[in-house]
């Protein structure tokens, strides 16, 4: 499996550095079926445990006719998150293996849902835990796997006066962001979190601390 070496900016991350994590970026599905019963991997990258439980009331809804719709996730929240739940199949049998499949690729920020139509032969404890580990490491397999840095936004207002050296600053940093032009300007900012401190310094001292900033 080749793992581009990238963050959500695009710039490269080295081995030296802990804070870069493997994710996928984007969404991918998988399917097959086994004695009749047809299992369909859903994943998706979830930056936020919000985010997580929004994926899976999607599939939810979208597979309400479904006999199971597994979750597991791997959340980077403040403390790191990890859920599965075997939702109606026997105890251990298919959240806790999908979960294992994140946990053994050192997935993080990562969503998967399994959704099973049951064909009318049961597979056992085993061969559900068979099942739902192929179709979690299917999904993941259709997915794109790439390492990221963790980014923080932040949204910086300041008179017009200061908007052009802070635009300068920004594009000369490793920084997305988008600027209104209202009555004041107002930038919406990512950047990488071990890059976030220091830019902000740099900002605030550039415009003599006239700017305003707080989280978006």
């Amino acid at each position: 499996m080749t793992v581009p070496n990238t963050d959500a900016g695009g710039d490269a991350g080295g081995d030296a550095d802990t804070d870069v994590y493997a994710t996928i970026a984007g969404r991918a599905t998988s399917r097959f079926t086994v004695q009749g019963s047809e299992f369909v991997g859903h994943a998706s990258p979830a930056e936020t445990v919000e985010a997580a439980e929004a994926f899976v009331d999607s599939i939810r809804e979208q597979y309400a006719d479904a006999t199971h719709n597994v979750p597991a996730y791997r959340v980077r929240a403040d403390p790191f998150r990890e859920y599965a739940s075997d939702d109606g199949e026997p105890s251990g049998s298919a959240g806790k293996p999908m979960l294992s499949v994140l946990a053994g690729r050192d997935l993080e920020n990562v969503c998967v849902v399994v959704t099973r139509y049951f064909g009318g032969t049961e597979l056992g404890v085993g061969g559900l835990v068979r099942a739902y580990s192929a179709a979690t490491k299917d999904a993941l397999d259709a997915a794109e796997t790439v390492r990221r840095r963790p980014r923080r936004r932040f949204r910086a207002v300041v008179d017009y006066d200061d908007s052009g050296t802070v635009r300068g600053i920004l594009e000369s940093e490793d920084a997305d962001f988008e600027a209104d032009y209202g009555e004041r300007v107002v930038f919406d900012v990512t950047v990488p979190v071990l890059a976030a401190a220091d830019l902000l310094d740099r900002l605030r001292s550039a415009t003599s601390d006239r700017i305003e900033v707080d989280d978006g």
